[in-house]
């Protein structure tokens, strides 16, 4: 029988990791799927250990040659055999019932080409919050809403890559950005939505666990603020303004400052003026990236991590 939904997983040395998130895939109540894992290079821990997994619906895919998470994502893609794909990162976990309420919510959605997301456990050495904490009003752009901080707390707005649920189709059309490594969904969301006929749609259910425990290396951790803001320079056209000098002054000068790169605060702060449109809190969130260090900023973590929905502030 045709599956319904075919789970993409790419993964590279992460053996372990990788045998958790495909076993939250299996064990799904929707079971007309299957679960496609793109091994991105020579891996031989981690093909021995799904090796151990008796499931029919498994398919291991090996890649003679790393070329990266997009790529592994996209030749997934192209390999399903479902009309629905779900992305599921190697270190992340889902819920039992994420699949079957997401396509419940894809096949009654009136958009061709929806994507479905989802709130989401975000799990941090610190402790544990279900983002985002809001979703998306009607007619908000979807890049004001992924980027725009309206307080001081993270996870405002928010769609993982562990949330995503679409059409096959739509990833033919619009695969990810191969020579990326980082903001790799953000990018992918915002050219997806310029297409006709995609829309978002939002379970109002927590399904998927989201791992950022901080003593693992990581991509995204080592990246530069000089690449981030390359990356939305070339993306200018997809977002609004606002959105623009928000990613600016809070995402990427948040990385020039964990890089004690004082002197991009300038450059920052212009580009952010001259291309966008600031608000009061941007430059707030701004500075305080500068002035607070962060020491300070983890204790003041400690102080309103009770709060729901809210372990960490970005200040």
């Amino acid at each position: 029988m045709k599956p319904l939904v075919s789970v993409v997983i790419p993964t590279f040395h992460r053996p372990q990791l990788v045998k958790r998130a495909v076993m939250s895939a299996l064990t799904q109540t929707l079971q007309n799927i299957e679960v496609i894992v793109v091994v991105d290079g020579i891996d031989k821990d981690t093909s021995l250990t799904l090796s151990e997994i008796d499931d029919s619906r498994l398919q291991v895919i090996e890649l003679s040659v790393n070329q990266g998470a997009c790529f592994a994502r996209d030749f997934g893609a192209k390999t399903a055999s479902a009309e629905w794909i779900a992305f599921l990162d190697d270190d992340d976990e889902w819920m039992t019932q994420k699949l079957e309420l997401q396509l419940a919510t894809a096949t009654a959605s009136n958009y061709k080409f929806p994507i479905v997301s989802s709130y989401l456990i975000a799990k941090t050495p610190q402790g544990e919050s279900t983002w985002p904490r809001r979703v998306p009003k009607k007619s908000e752009p979807i890049s004001e809403y992924l980027f725009v901080r309206n307080s001081f707390f993270m996870g405002e707005g928010l769609i993982q890559t562990s949330t995503i649920f679409t059409k096959k189709e739509l990833l033919l059309k619009v695969p990810f950005d191969n020579h990326l490594k980082k903001h790799q969904d953000w990018d992918w969301i915002l050219r997806a939505i310029s297409i006709e006929g995609v829309g978002l749609e939002f379970v109002p259910e927590t399904l998927s666990i989201w791992n950022l425990e901080g003593n693992r290396k990581s991509l995204s951790k080592s990246f530069s603020w000089e690449s981030s803001l390359k990356w939305i320079q070339n993306r200018r056209n997809l977002v609004t303004q606002r959105a623009y000098s928000s990613f600016i002054l809070a995402e990427v000068s948040a990385r020039a400052a964990a890089a004690g790169d004082s002197l991009a605060v300038l450059l920052l702060l212009y580009e952010a003026f001259q291309f966008g449109k600031p608000q009061l809190i941007d430059i707030c969130l701004c500075a305080g990236m500068w002035i607070f260090p962060p020491h300070i900023r983890g204790k003041l973590r400690n102080i309103l991590k009770g709060k729901p929905r809210a372990i960490a502030v970005d200040i």
